[in-house]
Order: C-alpha cells, then structure tokens, then sequence
C-alpha cells in the first residue's frame, strides 16, 4: 500500500506541476498574441467554468471503467496541448482557449478519477493521510510551477511550455496504469441512482459528507471574495508595493503545505467533521489578521488561512470517499467539486464589488460567514443521517464511526 500511496502523491506532483505551469502561460500568451488583458483574464475563465459541469461529467466514471477512462483523459489532453503549436499569431488564439476548456473538462475527469480510485487502491485508515500528502504536494508545485512555466516561456516561448506541459500527462497515465488496485468489480449504478439528483442527495442527505463539503465551499468561497480586499490592504492601507503579494502567496502555500502535512493525524482522531469545523475557523482568524494594519500580522494571517483552507478540502475530499456507495463514487466526487469551487464564479466578482465599501468589510463578512457557517452545521439534527440511510438503502452506521 505504500508504493500505492507514493504513486498518488507523485501524480498529484506531475498533474500540479504541469497544470499551474501551463495555466499562467496560457494567459501570458494570449495577451502577448493580442494585447488585451481581458481576452488573457478569460483563459482562466475557460479553465475554471467546466466545474459546473461537474455532476454530469462525474457520472462518466460511474458508468465506464474509472483506470481506463482516467489514463485515456491524460492522453487526450496531451494531444489536445500539442495543437497549440498551430498557434502563430493573434489568428489562432482561439485554439489556447479551447485548450484552457479541454484543461477544465480534464480537471473534473481526473479529480473526481482519482478520489473514486484512492479507496480501491488504500484502506480506509490510509485516505486521510495521502489525500493531505496530495495536498501538500499540489501546493508545492504551485510555489514553483508558474515561475518555472514563465522562465521557460520567456526563454524559449510558448511551444517549449507545451512540450513540458504535454509530457506531463503522459508520465501520469503511465504511473495510474502502475497503480494496484483491488480486484473488487466496479458495479454500474442503477437507473434510480444516476441523474444530478443522486449525486444531490448522497452528498448533502447525510452528515457525514454534506458538513465537510458545504464548510470546504464557503471556505473556498470566502478566499475568492477576499482577494480583492487583500489586494486593497497592501497597496492602499500598508502602502507595500505589489510585489509584496507574491510574498502573501508563498506565506499561504508554506501554511498548505504544513497543513497538508499533518491534516491525516487529525482526520484519524476528529474525523472529516471535526477538521472540516477546525479549517474554517483557522481560516476566518487568517481573514481577520490580514485585516490588521501591520504587515507581520498580515504574513501570519496568510499562513494561517493556508493551514485552514486544505483542511476544509481534505477533509470533505476524506469524507466523500469513505461515505459515499462505490457505484456512485464517480458522480458524487465531481458533484463535490462543483459545490466546492463553483461559488468560486460568484464570489469573485462579488468580492471585487464589495471592496469599493473598504478593503476591512470584505474581510469581516468573510468572518462573519464562516463562523455561521460553523454554528449551522453544528447544530444541524441528526434525523437527516437516518434519512439518508433509508433513502439509499444502507443501515445507518453505528455512532462510533466516521
């Protein structure tokens, strides 16, 4: 199980590094073939927008087999990458978006693959730590993969960035076909289980997954709202320089290292639930600290809100796989990602709205949602589990799990 364990967390590493590489130089070419900032803003855009997709592209790995379909994603988004090498002019932009697109659709795909996949590979007492590894791995790259992405393509353009970012993909489809699986059989949903409204009602019809992935989605939420208001805090209130965000940016990817790190020792004693609570509440102290007019406050914020944030993501990711019917797995990962990131398309440009009442209010509201957030699951009855479970067919495990 441990050479199991070290092939996800080396495909998180390949798949991180060669996502973020490419995912800035995508924008970075756009506005060098066309020298409009917000064509280059909407390759993100087309990144980011197949996530609400997420329950209908889900329920692909629920009906075919998820090694095979997850291995044949990889390989067409290396094909898909090297049209790019069409690209000679402001004429064949278009092609960097649609390629952003087929990066967002395989997003899903390989997501929601792989939290089906990790229970057929690990036992359960395992998730918890490699999905944090994965986590830490993940960010990691996030700290290295854009500067390395952007020097490549100053030095040798475009092309070079894609040869790299398409090698990577090929690299992780060999590694999932190394990987050892059970010889369980993935047994098909049946008719009353596919559609949005299954993956709906696993997910949010039981405690056990539905806390975790609402406290992931205002989390996550929460840091897309704020970005704005952070940006504000440094040029206007502390008068720093722009560059001084990078050093924001690095402070939270050390903290989601960190946290990424030891969250499987927290899963294991508090459960999804409780790190769920423990991520949102580290990370509405990191919004109020960056609120406060000293810089050092700001960078310690920016690390405790990292620690805070893959928590609530692990947690509900954990919580997902161990609770969730084998043959629903597929459709209820990528439905977890769309509650999770989806709000990420509002958040944003409601964030970017709120700053003009202050860079602090943003803040607060952020605080204020998450912490109500908080009380809401914790005083959400106990009567929903056992609707659940007479809902699905499935005896309501005893008090002592999960």
């Amino acid at each position: 199980m441990r050479r199991n364990a070290g092939l996800f967390v080396a495909i998180s590493l390949l798949s991180g590094f060669g996502s973020s590489a490419m995912s800035l130089v995508a924008g970075i070419w756009t506005l060098d073939l066309t020298g409009s900032t917000g064509l280059a803003a909407l390759t993100g855009l087309c990144v980011y927008a197949p996530v609400l997709a997420g329950p209908w592209l889900g329920g692909l790995l629920d009906r075919a087999p998820r090694r095979p379909l997850v291995i044949a994603v990889n390989l067409g988004l290396a094909a898909a990458l090297l049209t790019l090498f069409a690209v000679r002019g402001p004429g064949q932009a278009w092609l960097i978006f649609a390629v952003s697109a087929v990066y967002g659709v395989s997003y899903v795909l390989i997501d929601a693959g792989e939290t089906a996949l990790l229970p057929s590979a690990l036992p359960p007492a395992q998730l918890g730590d490699v999905n944090g590894w994965r986590s830490s791995a993940q960010e990691g790259t996030k700290l290295v993969a854009p500067l390395a992405g952007a020097g490549l393509y100053a030095w040798h353009g475009g092309r070079a960035v894609v040869v790299l970012s398409a090698a990577l993909p090929i690299l992780v489809a060999i590694l999932y076909a190394t990987v050892r699986l059970n010889r369980t059989p993935q047994v098909p949903p049946t008719r009353r289980h596919r559609g949005l409204r299954s993956g709906l009602s696993v997910l949010f019809g039981q405690r056990a997954t539905g806390v975790p992935v609402v406290l992931a989605a205002v989390s996550i939420a929460m840091s897309g709202f704020t970005t704005a208001a952070i940006y504000t805090i440094v040029t206007t209130d502390l008068r720093l320089p722009t560059t001084f965000l990078g050093v924001l940016t690095s402070a939270q990817g050390a903290g989601s290292i960190i946290g990424g790190l030891i969250v499987g020792r927290l899963l294991a004693g508090r459960g999804p639930g409780g790190v769920g609570v423990a991520g949102t509440l580290l990370f509405a102290v990191g919004c109020l600290a960056r609120g406060l007019p000293w810089w050092p406050v700001t960078v310690a914020g920016a690390v405790v809100a990292g620690v805070g944030l893959p928590w609530t993501l692990v947690a509900a990711v954990t919580a997902v796989q161990t609770h969730t019917p084998s043959a629903l797995l597929g459709r209820v990962s990528a439905t977890a990602n769309t509650a999770m990131f989806g709000p990420l398309v509002l958040a944003i440009p409601l964030g970017s709205a709120a700053v003009h009442l202050g860079a602090r209010p943003p803040l607060v509201a952020a605080v204020v949602i998450c912490l109500t957030a908080v009380a809401a699951t914790l005083h959400r009855p106990p009567d929903a589990d056992r609707e659940a479970a007479v809902l699905h067919g499935r005896r309501r495990p005893a008090r002592g799990r999960g």
